[in-house]
């Protein structure tokens, strides 16, 4: 039978949101925060030739900077203050989160609770900070070193874009920060989320005007549309989907009463690792496509092949991009979840594994099972992931919304959601008590 919550949550309807003045507030605030994001997108930096700037982007579209310019919204084509968008973040988490397996300190930290969390936190925006003054220098000498898009380049100009950028990175952070304590859902993946949605629109509309013009089929733009909608809705099981393991609890005696003992459930996701494997996998294989951009084909001759053999919808990009996938699906989650931890947090609290010993014996079992599940997980990721790059080199198709954008999309909008519905959840306890009290008061 189901528990008085659950049929609560059953019967929850948004109509309740005009009654939910607090989530209201939430929502309004988190809008206003995205609002913000995005103006910040179309304030370029000093001292920038905006045409020939444009004219560089577009010669590198196909490589990192393209999906940079996707995650930021834009603003990496525009070479906005917010061009660096909140990635240096990210690679700061993971990072922190890779030192925690080999950094007894990081560790212990790890397991301190909510204080080991805000220390942990705090080095990571410090690592922000480092990281963004790193790809700042670094996009301030490869914009000099790329003809005349910078009107007057020096010195002056290097330290302006990198307090700019580290400026906005940092602006972002704590704007993602904000969101997250005071608006609805994940500040920091909202970001992201901002600013591949504010592209889309672009990105219909071109390719309909290539269908329009003749460019493309108008059935093959409908198995598109078609195709699109059978991923979204294979992305949304696949990222719900969980393994259960029955967790039981002992028996307990309170006084001369024997008490039933208690049972749970571990849930497994079938993806652990979320979008972090395609955008890692993504990253390593197109650094010599950008680096051979840049060098504007004056590089070594090994690197403009390798930037051949790894062209986009190349065997050899496909199955390196299959493979990259595949191995960060297990090597994240191997970070972010431990089955001995878990297994000795089991038996400290008396739960166990039916038919399993408590201890390492568990502690092997959930291994098992986790890797099981997350070989599933793997295959997932990369069937999602090269759907677009067989339709982009195959089909002539520009496919902007990619499957990594996918993902990030439909993840976050899942989150999003159940964080609204457990903010009406939560105003409908609180009516509920408040009738209750006010009945008693009545007797």
């Amino acid at each position: 039978m189901a528990s008085a919550a659950e049929q609560l949550a059953a019967n929850l309807n948004f109509g309740a949101l005009a009654k939910a003045t607090e989530l209201k507030q939430r929502i309004w605030f988190t809008l206003a925060a995205l609002l913000v994001y995005r103006l910040g997108t179309y304030i370029p930096l000093p001292g920038i030739d905006p045409q020939a700037l444009a004219d560089l982007i577009r010669q590198n579209q196909s490589g990192i900077i393209g999906i940079f310019n996707m995650f930021s919204g834009g603003a990496v084509g525009r070479m906005a203050i917010f061009a660096l968008n909140i990635m240096p973040y990210i690679s700061a988490s993971i990072i922190i989160q890779l030192m925690t397996t080999v950094s007894p300190h990081l560790d212990q930290l790890k397991k301190e609770g909510e204080q080991g969390r805000k220390q942990i936190n705090q080095y990571t925006r410090y690592g922000t900070v480092i990281l963004a003054a790193l790809q700042g220098y670094g996009i301030a000498v490869g914009l000099e070193s790329s003809g005349n898009v910078v009107t007057d380049p020096g010195l002056y100009f290097r330290v302006s874009t990198v307090i700019t950028l580290v400026g906005g990175t940092v602006f972002l952070m704590w704007l993602g920060e904000q969101i997250t304590a005071r608006g609805v859902g994940n500040g920091i993946s909202l970001i992201i989320f901002a600013g591949i949605v504010a592209e889309l629109p672009t990105a219909i509309f071109g390719t309909l005007e290539l269908g329009r013009k003749g460019a493309l089929s108008s059935t093959l733009i409908m198995a598109i549309i078609i195709l699109a909608v059978v991923v979204i809705a294979f992305i949304v099981f696949m990222e719900s989907a969980q393994r259960r393991l029955l967790i039981q609890y002992p028996k307990r005696q309170v006084g001369n009463k024997m008490f039933q003992g208690d049972s749970s459930h571990l849930p497994l996701k079938l993806n652990t690792a979320g979008v972090i494997p395609p955008i890692f996998a993504t990253s390593l294989l197109l650094l010599p496509i950008t680096a051979a951009g840049f060098s504007q084909g004056a590089g070594p001759e090994w690197l403009t092949t390798m930037t051949a053999l790894l062209g986009r919808g190349q065997p050899l990009f496909l199955g390196l991009y299959i493979a990259g996938i595949v191995f960060f699906a297990f090597f994240y989650t191997a970070i972010v979840f431990n089955p001995k931890d878990t297994a000795d947090n089991l038996k400290k609290y008396g739960g166990f594994i039916p038919g399993i010993r408590p201890g390492e014996r568990t502690a092997e079992y959930i291994d098992y099972v986790l890797t099981r599940i997350t070989v599933v997980g793997a295959i997932y990721l990369a069937i999602v992931c090269i759907l677009p790059e067989i339709l982009s080199s195959q089909a002539a198709v520009p496919f902007y919304f990619g499957g990594t954008s996918l993902l990030i999309v439909v993840s976050v909008t899942m989150d999003t959601v159940a964080q609204v519905q457990s903010h009406l959840l939560a105003h409908q306890y609180e009516g509920l008590i408040k009738k209750s009290k006010l009945r008693g008061g009545r007797r």
